[in-house]
């Protein structure tokens, strides 16, 4: 069954979602940052069907999110290694595991610790805001269109709902 491709939408959330494709993707990632680079270790660690680490190594690579580097001739073995891309995405796997540690870990607590090595302290991710650095809270935030977002979608009513546009001049009356 072919999945829908969301790389075109105009929406950074959606073209993400295209690229990561499915649990393992994030996944793989979290693995990497971990820092496993060799394809046995990767399988090992997650338990995942060699053909489907396969196939997510040969997407994050065609991503640009890790490169493929040869790290033995005989046989021919490479390691995939984070590229800045993928270092970057870091942030969105912490946020994540914040979410999981409050909402999903139990009487337990957090599964792992990330440990923040410049202040010697355990860590949590924080989304805030990159101008006043105040807490990125839902009720604070009203998305609205962007540089890159299609003009000709603007036009439609349900889309200037969406971030709360007046209606387009009518043409007509003038």
């Amino acid at each position: 069954m072919k999945r829908t491709s969301f790389s075109h939408w105009p929406c950074s959330i959606a073209r993400t979602m295209d690229l990561l494709g499915d649990w393992w993707t994030p996944l793989v990632l979290r693995e990497a940052y971990y820092g496993v680079r060799r394809f046995d270790e990767f399988q090992k660690g997650l338990g995942i069907a060699r053909n489907t680490l396969s196939d997510r190594l040969r997407r994050l690579t065609e991503a640009g999110m890790l490169e493929r580097r040869r790290y033995e001739t005989q046989p021919v073995r490479h390691e995939y290694v984070l590229t800045e891309s993928g270092r970057d995405f870091y942030g969105v796997v912490a946020a994540m595991s914040r979410w999981g540690d409050r909402w999903l870990s139990g009487e337990d607590g957090p599964p792992v610790l990330f440990h923040h090595r410049p202040c010697g302290h355990d860590a949590a991710a924080e989304v805030v805001c990159s101008h006043c650095r105040a807490p990125l809270r839902v009720e604070d935030v009203a998305p609205r269109p962007g540089p890159g977002y299609p003009d000709g979608l603007l036009s439609r009513p349900d889309v200037r709902d969406r971030f709360g546009l007046d209606a387009p001049p009518d043409d007509r009356t003038a």
